[in-house]
C-alpha cells in the first residue's frame, strides 16, 4: 500500500516533468527546423510552394526519349510520383489519371508520372493500361529526392501542381489512388480561377 501512496505523490510531479520535456522537445525542434524551413514529410524536405519547382530531365517511354519540366512552360503540369509499375495502387492511380486525361487537356495541363522503374517497364505499363501520358524513369532517385518523395529504394506517392511559369503551386502527400485525380482536378480549377 505504501508503494501506491508514493506513486500518487510522485504522479503530479511526473506530469509536470512530462510537460517540461514536451516543451523542451518542441523548442529544440523549432530551433533545429525553424518555421521558415521547407515543409517536411515522409520522404524528406518538400520544395517550397510559390517558388520555382525543381527542374528535371528524365528518360521516358514516349517522343524523343527525354522529357524536361521546361518542355511544358506555358502549361500547367501535374507531376506525380509513384512507387512501382504494375502494382495495384499505382495501376489504379494511373488508370484514374488516364480516365480524366481529356479534362486535364481541356485545362491546358500535362500529366507526368515518375517512378524508379526503367523505360522498358514504363513502356510495358503504358501498353498494358492504355496510358497516353509520359512516364519518366528516375532510376537513380535524384528527382524524387529533389521533390522530397524518396523512401530508400522507391518514390513515394506524392503529387505536385506546377503553373505555366514553372512555379510550384500545390502538393499532395499521402494520396488515395482511387480519388486522387478528382482531388487534383478540383484544386487545379481553384488555382486556375485564382490566377485569372
Amino acid at each position: 500500500m505504501a508503494f501506491f501512496g508514493a506513486l500518487w505523490k510522485f504522479l503530479p510531479q511526473g506530469r509536470s516533468l512530462v510537460r517540461l520535456a514536451a516543451c523542451l522537445l518542441l523548442g529544440l525542434w523549432l530551433w533545429v527546423v525553424p518555421p521558415s524551413s521547407p515543409a517536411l514529410a515522409l520522404g524528406g524536405p518538400q520544395p517550397p510552394l510559390d517558388q520555382p519547382a525543381p527542374e528535371f530531365s528524365l528518360p521516358t517511354n514516349v517522343g524523343d526519349g527525354t522529357v524536361s519540366l521546361a518542355d511544358y512552360r506555358g502549361q500547367w503540369v501535374v507531376v506525380y510520383f509513384y512507387p512501382k509499375d504494375f502494382t495495384s495502387g499505382c495501376t489504379l492511380e494511373a488508370q484514374r489519371f488516364q480516365r480524366d486525361l481529356p479534362q486535364y487537356q481541356a485545362r491546358n495541363t500535362q500529366i507526368l508520372g515518375i517512378s524508379v522503374d526503367d523505360v522498358d517497364s514504363h513502356r510495358e505499363f503504358c501498353d498494358s493500361e492504355g496510358l497516353k501520358f509520359p512516364l519518366l524513369a528516375d532510376t537513380t532517385g535524384a528527382v524524387s529526392k529533389a521533390y522530397g518523395s524518396w523512401l530508400g529504394t522507391m518514390s513515394l506517392r506524392h503529387t505536385y501542381l506546377i503553373d505555366p511559369d514553372g512555379i510550384l503551386r500545390e502538393r499532395f502527400l499521402g494520396v488515395n489512388p482511387a480519388v486522387h485525380s478528382r482531388e487534383v482536378l478540383a484544386r487545379l480549377d481553384e488555382l486556375q480561377k485564382a490566377a485569372g
